[in-house]
């Protein structure tokens, strides 16, 4: 804290000095008062003579003589005059025209001529006072107190001891890939045994995932379990303003793990520097690439790192130099994907430790809910539950908190206090209706968990289904599955309300997207069997590509535009005729979301089985409860006198948008 203080007080001194400099500076050199005008000493003295002159003054300071003017000549009053070489000869005369009565006053001063070297001491304050102005910028400058001269040093952090380390056993779900990263720290505590059988312990490794995989705590635990000096920077943290920063500090950032080898170096979001070389229109001489060169030669050079392991970690492998990714450099990728139901679980357990769960929840079928989850989502579906149970005043989390806070993380909260019109609500209980019930008449491997027409997020309702098994890869039957899926809410639209909306405008965009797909990159077109169309790139500029590449005919176009719209005109087809063979349900599944707004997978299941009979069933269930209600409210006294009156709330309806659904995404 002292140390703090005494900075600050340094920090404002400097910058006072400053001021108080300019200020002076600016008083110096600011130009009087343009109420006099120059002459010469016979002028003035001529003047006199005349009865032109009212008073004489001599101003030492200046080594000026000041006249003022009887009578005014175009608002000037004063004729000023520089002193005479002989002073007490202009003195006399002057005293001799205060005796005659030529002037009124003479006021005079013992004269002192300042000297030359005087007027050069002013400037130079000012020259050295920039200069120190402009050291002390330069040191506050760069990253975090380090003076401008050292930004060529790497900025990397040194990982210390502390009592909140993270190991092996704060990582779940990966367990593969925490035997590729023990071998690493093994090597580091034990390199004998691995010396002696003559093997070599990969240079690198790569981290390779999507975000929220865990790639950057599996480092963590990689210097938790290590026991030596870990180094670990990020990619972005090389680039500075200025030229050959980034190669100066990736040579100081090797040289500090020489000096403590053996050790660590870990660099998160790689890519930021590793791009592939070449890529834009600044050629090879740009910055990165110069960053780039730097590390390839400190990796794997002339000169050996003996004792010193690479990490790095990145969810853009596509991008990466080859040369980055050549053996003596990241000898090894380990990918860090998707969590499968066994890691899920095993995530969901690490993250509720620390965590209050009910008795009801079963982590086994939560994760059995979350596919595509990762480790990260997980974390943040239960402190989401946490939060619900707070907000509900339990002490615990329920299962019922967990499966909320799952729609909440996907979806976005209910907004339930939203002003719905009854045709609104009308044709998203039919929309989500038709998804519903196409997805229980054609999926395999799927099943209903939720349907609601309340509005939630950016959806005005939406259909959740669950996978009964996880599936790596989809046929050619499961992708026109999810189409028919998507499909089904705007053919419910056109079969019942007679029109279309543009609440399944997603819809179409994931219809058209996963044909083309199917088309060309699958390879599952029926007129061209075994072939793909197109650049492997999925977009415009990934690094090294201006443009995806078009590798077929006008011809070949034509015909796959016309099996895109074969296929999705068929499909169309066929899900209108599975919703009209299937009306009644259709209308007691609508029915049921109208009244009741929301339907879980149990019910789904019942009204599917039952069809109108449930509806009805469920209306006269409703009827009796409010005839109920209505009767007790008769029987019951009125004691609304004394009771305050309540102000009446007006919500202005809001425009419902459009209505969503909660899809599956190929993995």
């Amino acid at each position: 804290m002292k140390n703090n203080k005494k900075k600050k007080g340094g920090g404002i001194g400097i910058y006072l000095i400053i001021a108080v400099m300019v200020v002076l500076t600016v008083l110096i050199l600011m130009p009087g008062a343009s109420d006099s005008t120059d002459a010469k000493y016979s002028e003035i003295v001529d003047a006199a003579l005349k009865g032109e002159i009212v008073g004489i003054e001599i101003d030492s300071e200046t080594a000026t003589i000041k006249a003022e003017l009887l009578v005014p000549k175009d608002n000037v009053k004063f004729m000023t005059a520089s002193v005479p070489a002989d002073i007490s000869t202009a003195a006399a005369k002057l005293q001799e025209l205060k005796d005659n009565g030529n002037i009124q006053y003479l006021s005079a001063k013992e004269l002192t001529i300042i000297p030359e070297w005087v007027s050069f001491i002013i400037p130079a304050i000012m020259i050295v006072g920039f200069l120190i102005f402009m050291m002390y910028l330069m040191r506050q400058s760069g990253s975090g107190t380090k003076s401008a001269i050292d930004f060529g040093r790497s900025t990397a952090k040194l990982a210390k001891d502390s009592k909140k380390k993270v190991t092996f056993d704060s990582v779940a779900g990966a367990n593969e890939e925490k035997e590729e990263l023990q071998e690493a720290v093994d090597f580091l505590k034990n390199p004998e045994k691995y010396l002696e059988i003559g093997a070599r312990i990969p240079k690198g490794f790569l981290l390779v995932g999507p975000p929220g995989t865990g790639k950057t705590l599996l480092a963590k635990a990689v210097a938790g379990e290590a026991g030596v000096p870990f180094f670990s920077i990020s990619g972005s943290d090389f680039m500075e303003m200025f030229v050959g920063v980034g190669a100066s500090r990736v040579r100081d950032l090797f040289n500090q793990a020489k000096k403590a080898s053996p050790s660590i170096i870990f660099i998160d979001e790689i890519d930021a520097i590793g791009r592939h070389r070449g890529a834009g229109l600044g050629g090879g001489h740009d910055e990165r690439e110069q960053t780039l060169n730097q590390m390839l030669v400190e990796m794997d050079g002339f000169e050996p790192n003996e004792g010193i392991i690479v990490m790095a970690a990145t969810n853009r492998p596509d991008i990466l130099d080859p040369a980055i990714l050549r053996p003596g450099r990241f000898d090894r990728q380990v990918v860090v994907g998707y969590p499968d139901v066994k890691g899920r679980e095993e995530i969901l357990m690490v993250h509720a430790k620390n965590k209050r769960i009910g008795s009801d929840v079963d982590l086994a079928e939560v994760a059995k809910n979350t596919q595509g989850f990762t480790g990260a989502d997980l974390e943040n579906l239960l402190n989401e539950a946490a939060l619900l149970a707070v907000r509900a005043k339990r002490k615990f989390v329920s299962a019922a908190d967990i499966k909320e806070a799952t729609y909440k993380v996907v979806m976005g909260p209910e907004k339930k206090s939203r002003v719905v019109s009854d045709k609104a609500k009308r044709l998203t209980a039919y929309h989500e209706a038709g998804h519903a019930l196409i997805l229980k008449l054609v999926s395999s491997f799927q099943k209903v968990d939720r349907v609601t027409i309340i509005p939630a997020g950016r959806a005005g309702g939406y259909t959740s289904y669950r996978p009964e098994e996880e599936k790596d890869y989809y046929t050619y039957n499961d992708i026109l599955e999810s189409i028919k899926v998507a499909l089904g809410g705007r053919a419910a639209e056109q079969i019942v309300l007679g029109e279309v909306s543009t609440g399944a405008s997603s819809d179409l965009q994931h219809v058209n997207s996963m044909v083309r797909k199917l088309i060309f990159k699958y390879g599952m077109s029926k007129n061209f069997e075994n072939m793909i169309f197109g650049s492997e790139g999925d977009e415009v500029f990934i690094g090294r590509d201006f443009g995806t590449v078009r590798n077929y005919s006008e011809e070949t176009a034509t015909v796959l535009d016309n099996e895109i719209k074969d296929i999705i005109h068929n499909v169309y087809a066929e899900v209108l005729d599975l919703l009209n063979k299937n009306m009644d349900k259709l209308h007691a599944l609508a029915g049921v979301l109208l009244e009741n707004e929301k339907v879980d997978g149990e019910e789904f299941e019942a009204i599917f089985n039952e069809g109108m009979p449930y509806l009805e069933r469920l209306k006269a269930e409703k009827a009796a409860k409010a005839a109920e209600e209505a009767a007790k409210a008769e029987e019951a006294p009125e004691s609304t006198e004394n009771e305050p009156a309540k102000e009446e709330v007006t919500i202005a309806p809001e425009a419902v948008e459009e209505n969503t659904e909660v899809t599956n995404e190929e993995n």
